[in-house]
């Protein structure tokens, strides 16, 4: 379990400090003496950004720990 555990500590923090990297990165764009963008074109980034950060969260929540089953 303990090897698990250590597994998802090591990928964890590498892959969070890779997109923390690629954002920064990304950040750099908004120099607008380099480039030229729309507020349109931004909104539409930081959407898709914002709905895979939605999925990925996603993935990482717990079922109910009541054990209770849902039902209609």
């Amino acid at each position: 379990m303990d090897r698990r555990r250590d597994n998802f500590k090591r990928l964890a923090a590498s892959r969070t400090n890779e997109v923390l990297r690629r954002l920064k990165i990304l950040g750099n764009c908004a120099n607008r003496s380099h480039y030229d963008y729309t507020e349109e074109e931004v909104a539409r980034i930081f959407s898709e950004i914002d709905k895979r950060a939605r999925q990925a969260r996603a993935k990482f929540t717990f079922p109910s720990e009541t054990g209770e089953e849902f039902r209609i």
